[in-house]
C-alpha cells in the first residue's frame, strides 16, 4: 500500500511539472510564435527554390541562403522605401493640401436636399450651420475628439512599427530554417512518429504538402488576378497602371482582393464621362474579382491530394478565424484531422473484414465437421455374382 501511495504521489507531481513547464515553455516562445510560424511557412513554400539557387550556385547552401533571404528582405523593405519616398518627394504638396484644408468652406445644401421625405429639413439645416460657421465653430466641433484622434494615429504608427520587426524577426527565423533545413524537418517526422508512429510521420509531410500548395495557390492565383486586373486598367487608360497593379499584387496575396483598386477606378472612369473605357475596365474587373475563388482552390489540390470542399472549407474557415496566418493555418490542420479520422475508419474496415473472413473460414469448417458422410453401397464379389447365376 505504501508502495502504491509513492507511485500515485511521484506521477502526480510528475504530471503537474510538465504541465508547468510545457506552460512556462510557451509564455517564454509566444512573442516569437507567430513569426515562427510564418518563417515555416516561407520556408516550406520556397524551399524547391532554395533547392534550385544552390543548385545553380554549385551546391553552396550558404550563397544560396544568402540570396533567398535577400529576395525576403527586398519583398518587405523595397514597398517600404518606395512609400517614404513618395511622401518625402510630394511634403510640399501634402502642405498646399492642408492649406486648402484649412481655407474649405462648405457650400450651401443644394435645394434638392430639402425635398427628401422625412429627413431632408434636418439634414439642409444642419448643412447649412456648418456652412455658415467659421474655422473656430469647425474647431469647437472638433476639439471633444481630437484626443481620439491622436490617440488612434499613435497606435497606427506604433502598429505600424510592430508590424516592421514582426516581419525583420520572421525573416531572421527563416534564414536559420533555411540554412538547417533538413534537420528541422528530421526532427518534426521524428516527433510526429513517436506521436502516432507511421500515421505521425505521414501527417507531418502531409501538413508540409497542404502548406506548400496553398502557398503555391495564393501566389499564383494573385498574379493571375493582378495580370487580368492590370491588362484592364492599362487599356481603359487608368493613371499609373503599373503601380496600380503592383498594389493589387499585395492585396490580393493579403486575401483582399482586386476590388479596393479596381471599383475605384470603374468610379472614377464613369464619373468622368469615360464610359467606353469603363465598361472595358469592368469586363477586366469582373473575371479578376471571380478568378480567386475558381483557380486556387484547383491549384491547392494539385499540391495536396485532398477533397476540393475540405481545402475550400479550411482556406476559408482559417481565414476568418485566424486572420491571414490561418489561410495556411486552415487547410493544414482540417487536412491532418482528415488523415488521422480515414486511417482510424480504416482500421476499422479492416478489423471487420477480418472477422467476417475469420467467421466464414470457421463456419465453412464446422459445416465440413457435421456434413454425414455418404453411404457406401456394397459391390457384389465375383463369387456372389457366379453363385447367383
Amino acid at each position: 500500500m505504501v508502495t502504491t501511495s509513492h507511485d500515485l504521489t511521484r506521477t502526480t507531481l510528475a504530471v503537474l511539472f510538465l504541465g508547468g513547464l510545457i506552460a512556462t515553455s510557451f509564455l517564454v516562445v509566444q512573442p516569437f510564435l507567430a513569426a515562427t510560424v510564418w518563417a515555416a511557412t516561407l520556408v516550406i513554400a520556397t524551399w524547391p527554390l532554395l533547392l534550385k539557387a544552390q543548385a545553380a550556385l554549385g551546391g553552396h547552401r550558404g550563397w544560396a541562403v544568402a540570396l533567398m533571404t535577400l529576395m525576403l528582405l527586398l519583398v518587405v523593405l523595397l514597398p517600404l522605401s518606395l512609400a517614404l519616398g513618395a511622401i518625402v518627394t510630394r511634403a510640399d504638396q501634402l502642405g498646399t493640401l492642408l492649406e486648402a484644408a484649412l481655407s474649405f468652406r462648405l457650400p450651401p445644401p443644394p435645394l434638392w436636399v430639402a425635398d427628401i421625405p422625412a429627413m431632408g429639413a434636418p439634414i439642409a439645416e444642419k448643412w447649412q450651420r456648418l456652412a455658415n460657421a467659421g474655422l473656430a465653430d469647425i474647431a469647437d466641433l472638433v476639439r471633444p475628439y481630437v484626443g481620439t484622434i491622436a490617440h488612434w494615429f499613435v497606435g497606427a504608427l506604433a502598429g505600424a512599427g510592430g508590424i516592421v520587426v514582426h516581419l525583420l524577426l520572421t525573416i531572421a527565423i527563416a534564414a536559420i530554417l533555411f540554412a538547417k533545413g533538413e534537420v528541422a524537418a528530421g526532427w518534426c517526422r521524428r516527433f510526429g512518429h513517436r506521436l502516432a508512429a507511421e500515421r505521425g510521420e505521414q501527417a507531418v509531410t502531409l501538413a508540409g504538402l497542404a502548406i506548400r500548395g496553398v502557398a503555391q495557390g495564393v501566389v499564383v492565383t494573385a498574379v493571375a488576378q493582378s495580370l487580368v486586373a492590370g491588362i484592364g486598367l492599362a487599356l481603359s487608360g487608368v493613371p499609373h497602371a503599373g503601380l496600380l497593379t503592383a498594389i493589387i499584387v499585395f492585396l490580393c496575396i493579403a486575401q483582399l482582393g482586386p476590388a479596393l483598386v479596381v471599383i475605384p477606378a470603374i468610379i472614377w472612369l464613369f464619373a468622368t464621362n469615360a464610359t467606353m473605357a469603363g465598361i472595358v475596365l469592368v469586363a477586366f474587373a469582373v473575371p479578376s474579382l471571380v478568378l480567386d475563388n475558381l483557380l486556387r482552390p484547383i491549384l491547392i489540390r494539385r499540391g495536396a491530394d485532398l477533397p476540393l470542399l475540405l481545402i475550400l472549407v479550411g482556406v476559408i474557415g482559417g481565414l476568418l478565424s485566424f486572420g491571414l496566418l490561418g489561410l495556411f493555418l486552415g487547410p493544414v490542420i482540417l487536412a491532418v484531422s482528415y488523415t488521422l479520422l480515414q486511417h482510424w475508419i480504416a482500421d476499422d474496415e479492416r478489423f471487420v473484414s477480418a472477422r467476417l473472413q475469420a467467421g466464414q473460414e470457421s463456419s465453412s469448417t464446422h459445416e465440413r465437421s457435421i456434413k454425414p458422410a455418404p453411404a457406401r453401397i456394397p459391390q457384389p464379389s465375383s463369387a456372389d455374382v457366379i453363385e447367383g447365376s
